[in-house]
């Protein structure tokens, strides 16, 4: 899919530069700190990539849900992260807080098949900070801190347009 019209409002996410932008009225309203994939870019099933491209917010989870919450397979756990709780899973990916849920908008590239982006459940999620250093650490979503990813949960819609440039130059979008 093709956005013929540049969008006035979307999120931009730079896999080069580790940053999601909100767009609001065909300005930068807002830039947060992420961290991406530390396999790079892809859209292969299985790659642990992030997936370039154009995406919709298919779906908010956690509204309400205290800072820190722990959730896995999209549902709370109740647990509160911790530096605790992080000792007693050393290995475990966080996500905290809350999730936007991508579904792909460009068949063949981002959606359906083996690329699909939602049937990969690639989220913008929060992360413990020490997740989110401007270096690519994921394992294909998009991180950020609790409340950077409460406070774009709030001003977000479900629907909303995301790009995530892969490195390619996006400056014609805005």
């Amino acid at each position: 899919m093709t956005i013929s019209d540049n969008p006035v409002d979307f999120l931009r996410i730079s896999v080069l530069q580790q940053y999601l932008e909100v767009i609001e009225g065909g300005r930068v309203a807002v830039r947060y700190r992420v961290s991406t994939a530390k396999n790079g870019v892809g859209e292969r099933r299985g790659s642990e990539c992030t997936p370039r491209g154009w995406h919709r917010v298919r779906a908010k989870i956690g509204a309400g849900l205290p800072p820190g919450s722990v959730l896995v397979g999209r549902r709370p756990t109740g647990e509160i992260y911790s530096s605790e709780l992080a000792r007693r899973h050393p290995g475990r990916d966080w996500i905290l807080s809350r999730i936007l849920w991508l579904g792909g908008l460009e068949p063949g590239i981002n959606r359906y098949g083996e690329v699909d982006t939602a049937w990969r459940y690639i989220y913008i999620h929060g992360s413990p900070d020490a997740g989110v250093d401007g270096a690519p650490r994921s394992h294909g979503c998009v991180r950020l801190t609790s409340p950077d990813v409460i406070e774009l949960f709030d001003r977000v819609p479900t629907g909303m347009l995301v790009y995530v440039d892969g490195g390619n130059d996006v400056s014609g979008i805005v």
